[in-house]
């Protein structure tokens, strides 16, 4: 919807809450829907499990996520928007929407 809403990370966590990775969205993509970004290197072993999750600028985690292992696959989980909720203001964060 452009600057007032829009996807500003996704992240990867461990199984322990840790944040694994992110990757920071420096601004909306309204005319590349869908869209995509790439990231990484993600420093996880092929059978670490992880949670793969996107935040929103105004309403923070959604309900569903990606769990799995590189080597397994991944699929869609239901996720509780509180759970590891405190990575939220953990660095790296977005300064802002470009455009």
């Amino acid at each position: 919807e452009g600057c007032s809403r829009y996807a500003d990370w996704w992240e990867v966590i461990s199984e322990q809450g840790e944040l694994v990775y992110r990757r920071i969205l420096l601004h909306s993509h309204v005319n590349e829907q869908p869209f995509t970004r790439s990231g990484g290197p993600v420093n996880i072993g092929p059978d670490e499990i992880v949670l793969v999750r996107a935040h929103m600028n105004t309403g923070g985690y959604g309900g569903l996520a990606m769990r799995g292992t590189p080597a397994g696959g991944f699929e869609t989980v239901e996720h509780d928007q509180s759970t590891f909720a405190g990575l939220a203001q953990q660095d790296p964060l977005p300064s802002g929407c470009d455009f």
